[in-house]
């Protein structure tokens, strides 16, 4: 089947919107989860539904409950370990703050009252969440366009790590920067680039990070994307053997334009194969284990 496709600047306004909804799940998260490290915690998932919390400890001590939004019903909702579920509808000319105020009151209704940050994260606006009335298309087909390509990208993600047999993360969903994304730790610490409180606890380790996004501002369009933190001399000037692959400087990542992806014969093959590429290169540009690096590919193979 042909992967689903969307430019950027066709969607980039209902895009914001989305980007905006995921933070309140963010937020929730960053509040209530047991602190991680790497900010691990924080992060969401992308489901069969759409974004998601993990389960959360209820405010109330009720118990555990989630907070999605439902990319196919077209609503946020709140869910508990006892059964109880409230939800909000997602339309068009729905205000970000209008949304926000009302599952923060879902939430207080079935699992207990909760604080947030309304400060929105690594985007190019300032209002607050629950107060931003700029935010307000959705466009429903243009929601499932995106939904079938970061579900292709998941499953990239998800099969690149799999054989991987040092620490690692889930594919997460960053509701800051709206991508997917895994990381593979050497187990070594690393100096943050930066002091500022992400920076600061989000790249305290050496890792390789391989993602995907549906485009922003920018970079208007969507990408497979990978870098190592820290990166050793020589690392951008590597020859993938991969089509399309290439280091975007200005970004400071190595990139594969899904434009690409989707033109390729096997998608999934092609997306792969860059996913290992750049890690195997980072591995040996940077110096981490061999023997580790070499399981990212299967060797040895899972037991059987």
């Amino acid at each position: 089947m042909a992967w689903p496709s969307i430019s950027y600047p066709e969607w980039s306004a209902t895009c914001d919107t989305l980007h905006a909804h995921t933070q309140v799940l963010g937020k929730l998260a960053a509040e209530l989860a047991p602190p991680e490290p790497q900010l691990q915690h924080a992060a969401l998932r992308l489901t069969a539904r759409g974004w998601e919390t993990l389960p959360l400890p209820a405010p109330d001590g009720s118990g555990a409950f989630v907070v999605a939004i439902d990319l196919h019903r077209h609503e946020a909702l709140v869910e508990t370990s006892a059964g109880k579920r409230q939800t909000v509808p997602l339309a068009p000319n729905r205000p970000v703050g209008e949304v926000t105020t009302d599952l923060l009151a879902a939430v207080a209704g079935v699992a207990g009252e909760v604080t947030i940050d309304f400060e929105p994260q690594e985007v190019p606006w300032t209002v607050a969440l629950d107060q931003d009335t700029e935010h307000t298309t959705y466009d429903e087909g243009a929601i499932a366009e995106y939904f079938g390509m970061a579900t292709r990208a998941a499953q990239v993600l998800a099969a690149f790590r799999a054989p991987w047999r040092g620490r690692s993360t889930p594919v997460n969903a960053w509701w800051g920067s709206f991508d997917l994304g895994v990381n593979l730790f050497s187990g070594d610490p690393a100096t943050p680039p930066a002091d500022d409180f992400i920076m600061r606890n989000a790249m305290d380790a050496q890792e390789v990070a391989v993602g995907w996004w549906p485009g922003d501002p920018k970079h208007g369009g969507a990408a497979f994307y990978a870098y190592a933190h820290p990166a050793r001399p020589g690392f951008p000037e590597a020859d993938l053997g991969v089509p399309g692959a290439r280091w975007a400087g200005d970004l400071g990542e190595y990139l594969l334009e899904w434009d690409d992806v989707v033109a390729a014969a096997d998608p999934f093959a092609l997306a792969l194969d860059f996913s290992r590429s750049v890690f195997a290169h980072a591995c040996a540009s940077c110096g981490w284990d061999p023997t580790l690096a070499a399981t990212a590919e299967g060797t040895p193979p899972p037991v059987a």
